[in-house]
């Protein structure tokens, strides 16, 4: 059997990052254990999460980040989820506005697109604090139309997550925004069999076109 050489950057804040996970796998390492087990291919993943990052902070470095990091002769895909950091207040205006979220994700799938890098998008999850769970869901709602109409696959995970979970338990006891192991369990469970067979899939089946 032939094994596909394939390059993964995940692209986000501290959810990707897995902060709080005492075991530093957070759901990109465990989606990665998942995906290394089932499938055909010679993966790699970067996890390029950084704490507070907005939206607009992933754009300004993503893609000088990938061309580092994809070699041309690979199949190469990236991953983004990003969202609370965006909703988050700061002196009493929002970090990012949503409209200018949406336009930023845009553009980075336009930016993919013309490099030919296949991408998925990951919703921004809940945290321990209701308002700005509000603004969240309403974001959350906003990205997913967004990549529906540029047919790029969008994995919810908000709606899924809140609630009494062990997400919302273990944040609560933590810093009110970062899970421990078992939350970032859960997330991993929720997007591993969708991500794995977006992997799976050759390239040019899922296209790198938007």
């Amino acid at each position: 059997m032939t094994v596909r050489p394939l390059r993964l950057c995940v692209f986000g804040d501290s959810f990707v990052a897995g902060v709080g996970d005492p075991a530093h796998r957070g759901w990109v390492g465990r989606v990665t254990e998942h995906a290394l087990g089932e499938l055909p291919i010679d993966l790699t993943v970067y996890n390029l999460g950084i704490r507070r990052d907005t939206s607009s902070d992933v754009r300004a470095r993503w893609q000088s980040e990938a061309l580092a990091r994809f070699p041309r002769e690979c199949d190469n895909r990236v991953i983004m989820s990003f969202g609370v950091n965006d909703t988050t207040l700061q002196d009493g205006s929002l970090r990012v506005e949503p409209a200018e979220t949406e336009s930023t994700l845009a553009a980075i799938l336009e930016d993919a697109a013309s490099h030919g890098w296949p991408t998925l998008v990951v919703g921004p999850p809940p945290i321990a604090d209701e308002q700005q769970n509000t603004r969240t869901a309403a974001l959350d709602e906003r990205l997913a139309a967004l990549c529906q109409g540029l047919t790029v696959p969008y994995l919810h995970t908000f709606s899924h997550l809140a609630g009494a979970t062990s997400w919302m338990r273990e944040a609560a006891q933590r810093d009110g925004a970062h899970p421990s192991a078992q939350g970032y369990s859960d997330l991993a469970e929720l997007v591993r069999a969708d991500i794995a067979a977006w992997l799976g899939t050759p390239a040019e089946s899922v296209g790198g076109r938007v």
